[in-house]
């Protein structure tokens, strides 16, 4: 991979009867890509369907790895950043959760962090 990839759910997404819904830690970093879109530079964003599976991430991180955000790394990726938890599939490392997505954005990219 050139670039790491993150996944985000897509909005407006059906879970059971009434108004659609949407991910709040997806839009966390959708809020992040909007604050800093050269970030959009460094990072390929796809956008997923809530229904599982999720073959994309599936194929990448295993099945029990296909919650969003999730940010799968290149493999050339730096390791050992502060505040980052990365976590593993065979030789794939990935980030999940917002907060910690976003605390590798800023080390790793100069963006601003979750405070």
């Amino acid at each position: 991979m050139k670039h790491d990839v993150l996944f985000l759910l897509r909005h407006d997404f059906e879970d059971g009867p009434g108004a659609p819904y949407y991910c709040p830690e997806c839009a966390e970093i959708n809020g992040v890509l909007h604050y800093y879109p050269d970030l959009r530079h460094h990072v390929e964003v796809r956008y997923v369907d809530y229904r599982r599976p999720r073959p994309e991430i599936v194929s990448l991180l295993g099945e029990a790895n296909q919650s969003c955000p999730v940010l799968v790394l290149r493999d050339d990726a730096p390791a050992g950043l502060p505040d980052v938890g990365l976590s593993a599939n065979g030789h794939r490392r990935f980030i999940a959760g917002a907060r910690a997505i976003g605390c590798y954005l800023s080390a790793h990219h100069g963006s601003g962090r979750p405070h």
